[in-house]
């Protein structure tokens, strides 16, 4: 049970044992068994309180030598100490033993009419002493466990307390310790409570002993809410035997890397100790528990830095490619979910089919993503390595652990049992009950927002000294959150003043979150693992993405306080089709949103300026750059080199040198995305989507090397030119962590998604983006990417067996 459980319950309509309702008693037989249940439940609370009777006794036992000895030359403990140990036990004693000797006879002797109700009315009057005995607790096992310390004497008598068995059996005692006996009380004063429950589930409302059962009910509660108005039940203490408050403070799934490979662990922090934990395996039907693994006093505990970890241990990760597909193939069962549901009116097998299919591919995707390391080392042995998904995340369970650890916080080491009640109390104590994935999700529940967000990162305030700044800003998807853009460093200011704008894609996101960094230029503190950040969380915050304020066409400002700092932002939401639309631009002396052919004859060039500047560029000064093309530039730098690039400004050069390189890995991005058909063409689309579908190695090969040779000169130079540029780029993989994966993720939709004409009929859910159109395109991209150099005149010259027009 709850320590201090005083449910309320609606004493209208008695419930059955599995809480329906079964109303107001009516046929003779229904009578007659709830009349027999009332004596079952009263027969194994008079069981369960001679026990009780007998470990006070037993408590109790010692307690007239000690006085005797208190008084002698040579006193075992001091009178003031016998008091305060065994502080109100006779009391409790004498009440329950009362209450015991009235309610046996009528057992003994049942009758269909009998009223016990003036007994629990007696009982829970008496209650009062129970809260003397409580406030006492505390201090009394301290005491005891001072004196055993002290005196050899008390140490054996207070571990080898002799409990009776009940009267009914061969008379056989069993040893208990003083510390245990005493935090009976504790676990029993709630006991009365849970019977008067009971009982009044099967007393029928007409029998005398009903209203006397309400008001013995109604005394109990009052009395335990008046113990409990401190307490949260949901961070309720779990007192431990030795007298200590230990409550819930956070808990959460974090991947922990255990022996070479990932585990889903549930992580419990309470008030003194981290404990690592997991579901164990249970018939169905059957209660949940946890199986502690290993659990770290937070006074042993501390937070491995890079230096320490010169012996990282390999992380196994999957390849971008496997984490993408598994993101395909959560989006394709979404959207057979939604199918099936509009299909059917109720549930169905085959939907809850794709519901366990989705779950086990979102669990997994929660297994792998993760990669920032969070290491937890024990002063006393072992570390252990958990994986989590963002900076933000980890920077909240430090910050939780640290200020618990401002307390003077005493080591524990937990005997078995008390390990064994502390992780049974963790399913009941537990605030996260599901790993977040949207199967897990009410159906009522948002699905998030897909399509690109805008995010203007304006200023900060109320840094109390100069110092390097800059922001990074993260989203949720797929139920785990990315980094996904970061503002430039604003160098020695209390002030900084970025105004830079961001243009983030969602992908069923429901949350932004903004952290401030304070950059570290220390070269010794700099990554000896690749995933670890070494700059300093000045301060973090979030905000909900509510679909209705964010969805207004016009910008919405913000601030996110944290830590005292104050982040003024602005943001609006643009929808996924809206975005994706591929305008022609009205004037045509420009290059965005102007026919590729038309550039390339109006420049006398085979490949625009635009691509070959911007190729350029990015393979001189961002080919190391970590996440180049992945991470977004800053949207007023794009803006202002789309506009150079237009107008043919003569100081573009000048511009390029200057620009932060994600401005002009976004400014390409968006040319191809702007271009009003797309690199590939809308007329090869479909048998480009129907020669990547191909099974068989020779056919593909020779299909896709024709659908080249089918563009027109300027769109297959081009693309041949960006193929090899990507290619050089991941070859840097190792230090930007862009693999040709990647890279086909970032490039396919832009260079192949049809222009609005030819993609009406692709558009259906928004959250379909991650359909089979899209993982199609980017399987398009990857398959040149993972070619052999393709030369034009070998192109041309080899038309193979190949040559029916398309």
């Amino acid at each position: 049970e709850d320590v201090f459980f005083s449910g309320e319950l609606d004493l209208e309509s008695p419930l059955t044992p599995d809480g329906s309702s079964l109303g107001p008693f009516k046929g003779h037989t229904d009578i007659e068994k709830g009349l027999e249940m009332r004596k079952l439940v009263l027969s194994g609370f008079l069981a369960s309180e001679e026990i009780y009777i007998n470990q006070l006794e037993a408590l109790l036992l010692p307690m007239k030598p000690l006085k005797a000895t208190a008084t002698t030359s040579q006193p075992v403990l001091t009178i003031q100490q016998i008091e305060t140990i065994f502080y109100k036990i006779q009391d409790i004693f004498e009440i329950h033993k009362e209450f015991y000797d009235n309610l046996y006879p009528n057992i003994q002797h049942w009758d269909n009419k009998l009223t016990v109700g003036h007994l629990f009315q007696k009982l829970a009057s008496q209650l009062g002493v129970y809260k003397a005995f409580v406030d006492n607790y505390k201090v009394a096992v301290e005491t005891a466990e001072k004196c055993s310390l002290a005196n050899n004497q008390f140490q054996k008598i207070s571990e080898n307390l002799k409990v009776k068995g009940p009267k009914d059996s061969k008379d056989c005692t069993t040893t208990v310790s003083m510390e245990a006996l005493l935090y009976k009380p504790i676990d029993r004063v709630t006991r009365s409570t849970l019977v008067l429950h009971d009982l009044l589930k099967h007393t029928p409302k007409d029998h005398p002993d009903f209203p006397l059962l309400q008001d013995a009910l109604r005394i109990s509660q009052n009395f335990l809410s008046s113990i409990n108005e401190e307490i949260d039940p949901r961070r309720t203490a779990v007192t431990t035997p030795k007298g200590e408050a230990r409550q819930l403070v956070k808990d959460g799934f974090l991947v922990e890397l255990s022996e070479g490979s990932r585990k889903l662990r549930h992580v419990f922090l309470f008030t003194d100790l981290l404990l690592c934990a997991k579901m164990k395996k249970t018939a169905v039907g059957k209660h949940q528990q946890y199986d502690c693994k290993w659990y770290i006093p937070l006074a042993d505990l501390a937070f491995m830095t890079v230096d320490d970890s010169e012996s990282c241990p390999h992380v196994q990760t999957l390849s971008e490619e496997e984490i993408e597909e598994m993101k395909m193939k959560i989006s394709v069962i979404k959207s057979d979910i939604q199918k099936e549901k509009k299909a059917m009116k109720c549930q169905s097998r085959a939907l809850d089919r794709l519901r366990k299919k989705m779950n086990e591919q979102e669990s997994c995707l929660l297994l792998h993503s993760p990669t920032i390391p969070f290491r937890i080392h024990n002063k006393h042995g072992k570390t252990y390595l958990f994986l989590l998904s963002s900076d933000y995340e980890r920077s909240e369970w430090r910050e939780a652990i640290q200020k618990l650890q401002r307390k003077d916080l005493q080591a524990c080491v937990l005997s078995s049992v008390e390990l064994q009640v502390l992780t049974g109390s963790c399913f009941k104590l537990r605030t996260v009950h599901n790993i977040p994935v949207t199967s897990n999700k009410d159906d009522e529940e948002s699905p998030g927002l897909y399509g690109f967000l805008h995010v203007i990162v304006h200023s900060a305030t109320g840094f109390k000294e100069s110092a390097n700044l800059y922001c990074t800003l993260e989203v949720d998807s797929f139920g785990y959150f990315v980094s996904k853009a970061k503002t430039r460093v604003f160098r020695d200011t209390m002030e900084p003043q970025w105004n830079e704008e961001f243009e983030i894609e969602l992908e069923g996101s429901q949350c932004l979150r903004i952290l401030c960094y304070e950059k570290c230029y220390d070269k010794t503190k700099l990554n000896k693992d690749d995933n670890e950040i070494v700059d300093k969380i000045m301060g973090k915050g979030q905000v909900q993405l509510d679909p209705q304020t964010v969805q207004s066409k016009n910008w919405h400002m913000d601030v996110i306080e944290m830590n005292g700092i104050k982040v003024e932002f602005s943001m609006k939401f643009t929808t996924r089709d809206l975005s994706l639309k591929r305008t022609p631009s009205k004037k045509q002396s420009g290059v965005f949103g102007v026919k590729i052919s038309v550039v390339t004859k109006r420049e006398r060039s085979k490949v625009p300026y635009i691509v070959r500047q911007c190729i350029e560029e990015v393979e001189k000064r961002g080919i190391e750059e970590v996440g180049i093309y992945r991470i977004s530039g800053v949207a007023t730098d794009i803006q202002a080199l789309k506009a150079a690039f237009d107008t043919n400004t003569k100081d573009i050069l000048v511009m390029l040198s200057d620009m932060d390189i994600n401005a002009i890995a976004g400014t390409l991005k968006l040319y191809f995305r702007e271009l009003p058909e797309p690199l590939l063409t809308d007329r090869l689309y479909l048998a480009f989507m129907e020669g990547i579908a191909l099974s068989d190695p020779a056919a593909k090969e020779n299909c896709m090397m024709h659908l080249l040779r089918s563009l027109p000169d300027p769109n297959l130079i081009t693309f041949l030119s960006l193929l090899e540029h990507l290619k050089r780029v991941a070859e840097k993989e190792p230090i930007n962590k862009m693999s040709l994966h990647n890279l086909a993720t970032v490039f396919g939709p832009t260079l192949l998604r049809p222009s609005e004409v030819e993609s009406k009929a692709h558009i259906s859910l928004a959250s379909d983006i991650w359909s089979h159109d899209v993982m199609a395109q980017v399987q398009v991209l990857l398959y040149y990417l993972q070619h052999p150099p393709i030369s034009i005149t070998e192109l041309k010259r080899n038309t193979l067996y190949f040559s029916t027009d398309v």
